[in-house]
């Protein structure tokens, strides 16, 4: 390589060079920071611990909202609250069950899932059907004359553990559709799904009708079940009465929490990075989400506290109302809808702290490269590599469905699979470690695009993104989480 004196380069080259140069190390000084101590724990106990469980529309969600909005604010980056509607307010005030015949009685404990509408006060009764897995054959083979009737009815799931990891708990989301559209066909009173998880732990789904869910469904503890199924297959005949009161029916007004960082010379160009704020409601949201919140909230906190200013403007958004159907990231797509077309990039961060692998590219090609060169080669963060399935099922879609290109943090399975929307998701499920690292590599990833000189790559139009959804077969997975219809007909996504 030759060697030229700086007094004898062109002054744009010494521009370009002392550039490159700030940009480095802005991003090398990031990643040191972030792996060396900052509140980022401290803060993941303080949402977890003193605020606990975040169900949007209640209290404690609000605080949420709030305690983030200050965070930002003491760290000296501009934020501020954003509304968006939520079309339908539900969270379980009591709920109770008995299991029972002339001789048999017991009450088990039970949770409902999303959206289970309340009871009458004496309770919802009907005879009891083990229809074992719950498939099509076992609909067939059981409807005779329709027998599913005005009966609850009795699934028996497989145990999900760290094993099966998350490829199995998707499984649970794909069976959950034929058991509830067969379940709704067969006019049964209710689902009961055996509870997953063993030792009584329960937790909450989303039906796969979100919202529209017109079913009873409740998870009922494992061995309860068992039990109940057991005596189903000796002979007895048994009765499940369930008690189930509910807060809220109308839509309601909730809160994102939207920050930035101003570029200096693409302003106007948005790099996105964002993690939900809500939980459900039995753990205390750590693994799903608090620990990404807080890694979102630290990496705002720490270039500003770098004196880092970016190329583009980076923007640090918290959604809410994602487990009940990703409404928070629709309701920013709408809010900044004349903005889409200056969305370079949204990404978004939702698997616990299992160890980030690379990223969901989700069908663009076309940023592979710049996410392969971006991702810092520091050999403690890891190797990396990317998917291209697209990821349906977080704060991701609706930039997806709105042609603009996006990430999702592909992550090892960990321990989050077993946790997942359960009483165990709590602060020491966290690997305090590896959420340090991922904030590094979160870190390298989004500053390296915002520092881009150039953006390879463009907003997709209509066209594109329903080949996208056809050449992946997106509807499918839609279907899995009650977002077919809306696509469907035209009312989310991009106007096609």
């Amino acid at each position: 390589m030759k060697i030229i004196p700086l007094l004898l380069m062109p002054a744009f080259l010494i521009n370009c060079a002392y550039a490159t140069s700030i940009f480095n190390s802005d991003i090398e000084n990031l990643i040191a920071t972030l792996k060396a101590p900052t509140p980022v724990i401290s803060d993941l106990k303080q949402l977890t611990d003193e605020i606990g469980a975040r169900l949007t529309g209640t209290q404690a969600n609000k605080k949420s909202v709030n305690w983030a909005l200050k965070k930002f604010h003491e760290a000296g980056v501009t934020a501020k609250k954003e509304s968006f509607t939520m079309p339908r307010a539900w969270s379980e005030k009591t709920i109770s069950a008995k299991v029972f015949n002339g001789q048999i009685n017991f009450s088990p404990r039970i949770v409902a899932m999303p959206f289970t509408k309340k009871t009458h006060y004496r309770g919802l009764s009907a005879k009891i059907v083990n229809l074992n897995k719950g498939s099509l054959a076992d609909f067939e083979k059981m409807n005779i004359d329709d027998h599913l009737a005005d009966k609850w009815l009795l699934i028996e799931t497989d145990i999900l553990d760290d094993e099966r990891g998350i490829s199995g708990l998707f499984q649970e989301y794909n069976n959950a559709v034929i058991i509830e559209e067969q379940a709704l066909a067969v006019k049964a009173t209710g689902i009961i799904y055996m509870s997953s998880r063993p030792k009584n732990l329960l937790y909450r789904h989303l039906p796969s009708s979100g919202v529209n869910n017109k079913l009873a469904i409740v998870v009922m503890e494992r061995e309860s079940a068992l039990r109940t199924q057991r005596l189903l297959n000796s002979g007895e005949s048994l009765k499940l009465t369930a008690k189930i009161n509910i807060l809220g029916e109308k839509p309601y007004q909730a809160n994102n929490v939207v920050a930035e960082i101003k570029g200096d010379t693409y302003p106007d160009e948005i790099v996105l990075i964002g993690a939900h704020i809500d939980s459900f409601d039995l753990g205390t949201g750590a693994l799903d989400n608090g620990a990404n919140v807080s890694l979102v909230i630290d990496l705002a906190r720490q270039i500003t506290k770098l004196a880092i200013i970016p190329k583009r403007t980076i923007r640090f958004v918290l959604f809410n109302g994602e487990e009940q159907g990703m409404y928070g990231s629709w309701g920013y797509t709408q809010t900044h809808r004349d903005e889409l077309d200056n969305h370079v990039l949204a990404a978004t961060i939702d698997i616990g702290t299992g160890a980030i692998t690379g990223f969901f590219i989700n069908g663009r090609e076309e940023i592979r490269a710049t996410i392969d060169s971006v991702l810092h080669p520091d050999a403690e963060l890891g190797s990396f590599s990317q998917i291209i399935d697209p990821v349906v099922g977080t704060d991701n879609y609706d930039f997806m469905m709105q042609g603009i290109a996006n990430l999702v943090a592909n992550q090892a399975d960990a321990n989050y699979a077993s946790n997942y929307h359960a009483q165990s998701d709590t602060f020491e499920k966290v690997d305090q470690q590896q959420l340090k690292l991922n904030a590094a590599i979160m870190g390298a990833t989004i500053l390296g695009i915002a520092n881009l000189d150039q953006i390879p790559w463009q907003r997709q139009t209509s066209e594109q993104v329903v080949k996208m959804v056809e050449k992946y077969n997106l509807e499918q997975a839609m279907k899995t989480f009650g977002l077919q219809q809306s696509w469907q007909e035209n009312k989310r996504g991009i106007q096609h």
